[in-house]
């Protein structure tokens, strides 16, 4: 039987997974890591150490199991942070730190002016990373003048497995307006000024073969070379073939570090402050953003405010997080009158603005750091359904969606994202994520599993959350207090520095 490595690295720490043909999961692994945020709004992380090191290192956990005969494994899938940008030699050696996705927002300093240049209509956003290589070119001359390559991780880590240079449909997006709408280099000499075309890696489907193991990606890896690896794409876009959203009206909300939701269309679709781009499955489009907290945020508040419970943890006691989740379903909705604003790191989608703060409103004697951990919850649902708004107002229908991450653990976080939307909230059968989808990608690739459309008979959905109408109706009201909490406050958080 055939086994399928698949890879993914997030924010705060890297998965691996090995499946069989049949897309049943063997076994997996994860270790943890951390980023730097030297200033406000930038964020990043040593790619060679962190992106690379611990690929290397899951890949070295999965297959010391004696069960497993290295000579089986048929091929190998990989997914990372989108959207960010490292700048790297002719050898793939990074010429600095990377920078981070939308969470980093140092190319805002200049989108406008970029987005003059370009001739964009659009106005750019903190996830694209045309602005972070202008912001390379006018503050680190020397790092872009260079650079061979200005890669995303997905595309750094396959070159570093078999030295090509590839990233998918679906991630060139996000490349705006370096790549043309078809996916293909934009060789427009108006745009030629933020990097030229052969410093850009080459656009391939999801499940194409990029390239093959080398014999020193072998020896760092433990994986035999010659192994086939695809193209590899986005963390997000692998979370959700991981859950089986694969046809048109299928809806992903991956609650990990951030929160990023994945919408499935038949063709583009544009919405102000939203990304359209072609999906990884042949035929289908994806409206999608992302948030710039939620796990980032809960585990904020777990080390500030609940560190005796994260110190029992550590001791042998019970989950830091089970037993916050326990505590925040015996407060009220509406965190009895405390709102908390998300914009620990600024803030994304749907409010595009990378200087917004966070805020925690409404307290009084009589509350707990309970409310304040249940209204975080909120508040991030409250951002969730800010997305669900602007799909419901250009007609595209939602009523149920699948969650997925390590948030989905969290079975009161599920019910208050049900009761804020008003969705059905479905929590598939493996939580393990985006490895999960990077090794079941892989086995498209080679063939073992037929087309995407299979997935849907392989994954399984466990549990599902239906909203509750008397508290949907609380939140209702909750819901235009938070948005005019931020809309009363915006112009004041600007002038914090």
């Amino acid at each position: 039987m055939d086994y399928f490595l698949g890879f993914d690295v997030g924010t705060n720490s890297s998965k691996g997974t090995i499946i069989n043909e049949k897309g049943e999961v063997l076994y997996t692994a994860s270790v943890a890591h951390t980023f730097e945020n030297p200033k406000p709004g930038y964020f990043e992380q040593d790619a060679e150490k962190i992106w690379w090191g611990d690929l290397c290192r899951l890949s070295r956990l999965l297959l010391a199991h004696d069960d497993l005969k290295k000579t089986a494994i048929a091929g190998v899938g990989v997914s990372a942070l989108g959207c960010d940008v490292v700048p790297v030699d002719r050898n793939c050696v990074p010429l600095r730190k990377a920078i981070l996705y939308g969470i980093d927002a140092r190319g805002m300093e200049a989108a406008s002016e970029l987005a003059a240049l370009c001739s964009i209509k659009e106005p750019f956003v903190s996830s694209d990373c045309a602005p972070k290589i202008y912001w390379l070119r006018k503050n680190e001359p020397e790092v872009w003048k260079q650079a061979a390559y200005f890669l995303t991780a997905s595309s750094y880590l396959t070159a570093k497995l078999t030295g090509e240079y590839v990233i998918d449909d679906f991630l060139t997006s996000s490349f705006r307006p370096l790549y043309t709408a078809g996916g293909d280099f934009n060789r427009d000499p108006g745009v030629s000024f933020i990097c030229r075309p052969n410093q850009l890696a080459r656009p391939l489907k999801t499940t194409d073969t990029a390239g093959y193991i080398s014999p020193e990606a072998s020896r760092q890896t433990g994986i035999p070379a010659g192994v086939p690896v695809v193209t590899g794409t986005d963390d997000s876009a692998a979370e959700a073939i991981s859950s089986g959203v694969v046809s048109c009206g299928d809806f992903m909300v991956q609650l990990g570090s951030t929160a990023f939701m994945i919408y499935c269309t038949s063709s583009p679709v544009n919405i102000p402050m939203l990304s359209s781009s072609r999906y990884l499955v042949p035929g289908i489009y994806s409206v999608d953003g992302g948030t710039n907290t939620a796990g980032n945020l809960t585990r904020w508040i777990r080390d500030n405010l609940f560190s005796d419970f994260a110190e029992a943890e550590k001791k042998g006691g019970e989950n830091a997080y089970s037993l916050l989740a326990e505590r925040a379903a015996g407060i009220s909705p509406g965190s009895d009158g405390v709102i908390i604003l998300p914009y620990f790191a600024g803030e994304r989608v749907p409010i595009n603005d990378p200087f917004a703060k966070g805020a925690i409103f409404g307290l009084l004697m009589n509350h707990s750091r309970d409310h304040i951990y249940r209204a975080a919850l909120e508040a991030v649902a409250y951002s969730i359904d800010q997305f669900i708004a602007l799909l419901r107002e250009h007609k595209l229908p939602v009523s149920s969606l699948i969650c997925t991450g390590g948030g989905s653990l969290n079975s009161t976080w599920m019910q208050i994202i049900a009761d804020v939307s008003g969705c059905t909230v479905q929590k598939p059968q493996y939580s393990i994520g985006a490895s999960y989808g990077d090794a079941l990608i892989s086995a498209i690739g080679s063939g073992a599993i037929s087309d995407f459309q299979a997935l849907k008979q392989i994954i399984k959905l466990e549990k599902s959350y239906s909203p509750d109408p008397d508290t949907y109706g609380i939140y209702k009201i909750r819901k235009q207090q938070f948005q005019k909490l931020y809309q009363d406050n915006k112009e004041f958080m600007h002038t914090l520095s």
